[in-house]
């Protein structure tokens, strides 16, 4: 099974870019490293981390933690996906 953890967060005013390298540099810690993971960003200084795992849903998995509260507006927001496959295309 392939399950898949997203974390969001959303930068304090003017820290888009500290975040950003902060979420990379945690991302390249975890251990062990998941299968797959991607950086994105999106308005209003939002970072979001995707991880791919080949592991059962409620498998114990390694996830980003939060950054310090003066880099973040609000608290990190986290998911958890069971991958069902590619979309019929």
């Amino acid at each position: 099974m392939t399950v898949a953890l997203m974390w969001e967060a959303r930068a304090a005013e003017g820290r888009g870019a500290e975040l950003l390298e902060w979420a990379r540099a945690r991302a390249a810690e975890l251990a062990p490293a998941p299968l797959r993971s991607e950086l994105l960003r999106a308005p209003q200084e939002r970072v979001l981390v995707l991880t791919w795992w080949d592991a059962g849903y409620d498998d114990g998995l390694p996830e980003l933690p939060g950054p310090e509260a003066g880099l973040i507006s609000r608290p990190v927001h986290r998911w958890r996906f069971e991958s069902l496959g590619p979309a019929a295309g």
